[in-house]
């Protein structure tokens, strides 16, 4: 018997609505936790986004390096249909093949043989979920994290953010967290018998695309074999073709005994995970961890569509070609100081700052989808499917902004 349908104020067939519409409703009805730009999005393509009234936009922000694959890739809208059709949500008290089977993609393809995966459902989840982890391979011990780092907000990644301005509001927080510059020396003097583990992103992303030089990197890895601590890398943003390689920390002289992805793994639908190499991967037991909608079939399913994307190696080696080519040419643009990041994760610095007025600028004037990290800070996450043409447009929107 199937039931009768009540029919709702929306469904996706619905004409949108303007933009005023939006931000009046999101005035009234939404907590007040965003600081939105004036832009309603209504449908996607490759690196090209649509607002309601038709203007067309170059997205280089990509949802802050969730669609990797570009927006409403054909592969992946046809995985998550097939998927929908067949199963939609289940529980993790069963087993499920999409899920088990990016497991086994994701452990063979990370950290060697012995991997094992947790899922989740974001990349906050997935830092709470390895911090866990660590502390049950040590019973206890404290976290050692890098200042200006970012890992999320919930209580236990936002207690490993040292970011005065988000942490100060919601004191006191998880203890146990000691917090150093990013240096080797800072991060070997850090590291003891208590501690279990240091938690770091090899390329700081929020705080405006600053990558962590391999020496510390190392200085981190002896730190954690002397003391028997864990080494882990937040993937999350860097991960799964950014940087060029597959994961970052391939670029790296250093192998993490854990690691966080989230953001691009789904290729616009929400997921989290962390992935325990050998060391690590049976020390939570039945009952240590768990989440109602982890792993769900068609989360899965889209996951192995963007993979399908995402390892191809072909695409790693021109991500880090066209990248070259964005950072030289936002180099040569009038009042950039300073460029940095690897592949298509860039971040540059604005000599007279301004730059969450330019981020607005960029959107009202020029079309252009990027954002601000900071005062003088703007980063660049364009979708890894993007072309030569659409580098060289970026950089003169950018140009006719700066000029």
């Amino acid at each position: 018997m199937t039931s009768s349908i009540t029919q709702g104020a929306w469904s996706p067939g619905s004409t949108p609505a303007d933009l005023a519409t939006l931000q009046s409703l999101d005035d009234q009805f939404t907590i007040d936790t965003y600081a939105r730009y004036p832009m309603d999005a209504v449908r996607g393509a490759g690196t090209r986004l649509w607002d309601a009234a038709g203007h067309e936009y170059l997205d280089f922000l990509a949802g802050i390096s969730v669609s990797n694959v570009g927006h409403c890739h054909p592969h992946v809208v046809q995985g998550v249909q097939e998927q929908a059709a067949t199963l939609l949500h289940v529980s993790n008290l069963v087993h499920t093949e999409p899920a088990l089977r990016l497991a086994e993609r994701l452990a063979t393809n990370s950290l060697g043989d012995g991997s094992k995966v947790f899922f989740c459902n974001s990349g906050a989840e997935a830092i709470e979920g390895v911090l866990k982890l660590a502390r049950r391979a040590k019973s206890a011990g404290d976290f050692v994290v890098v200042k200006a780092g970012f890992h999320g907000r919930t209580f236990g990644a936002l207690s490993a953010t040292p970011q005065e301005a988000k942490q100060a509001p919601f004191a006191p927080l998880v203890p146990g967290f000691v917090v150093v510059e990013p240096t080797a020396d800072a991060i070997d003097a850090a590291v003891t018998d208590r501690t279990a583990a240091v938690l770091i992103e090899p390329i700081r992303g929020e705080s405006g695309v600053h990558v962590v030089p391999d020496e510390v990197l190392v200085a981190a890895r002896e730190a954690c074999d002397r003391h028997g601590a864990a080494l882990i890398f937040d993937e999350i943003q860097t991960g799964l073709g950014r940087t060029g390689p597959l994961w970052r920390f391939e670029s790296t002289p250093v192998v993490p005994d854990a690691m966080t992805t989230a953001k691009a793994l789904g290729g616009g639908f929400p997921i989290g995970a962390f992935i325990a190499g050998p060391r690590l991967a049976d020390q939570l037991q039945r009952g240590d961890h768990g989440s109602t909608f982890a792993g769900s079939p068609i989360i899965a399913a889209a996951a192995h569509a963007t993979l399908d994307i995402l390892m191809d190696p072909e695409l790693h080696a021109r991500t880090a070609v066209l990248g070259e080519r964005l950072r030289d040419g936002v180099s040569r643009l009038p009042g950039v100081s300073e460029v940095r990041g690897a592949g298509l994760m860039v971040g540059f610095d604005l000599a007279a700052g301004g730059a969450p007025d330019l981020a607005l600028r960029a959107i009202g004037e020029q079309r252009l989808l990027l954002n601000a990290t900071g005062p003088e800070t703007i980063r660049l996450l364009p979708p890894l499917v993007v072309t030569e043409a659409e580098i060289d447009d970026a950089v003169g929107r950018l140009a006719a902004l700066l000029g």
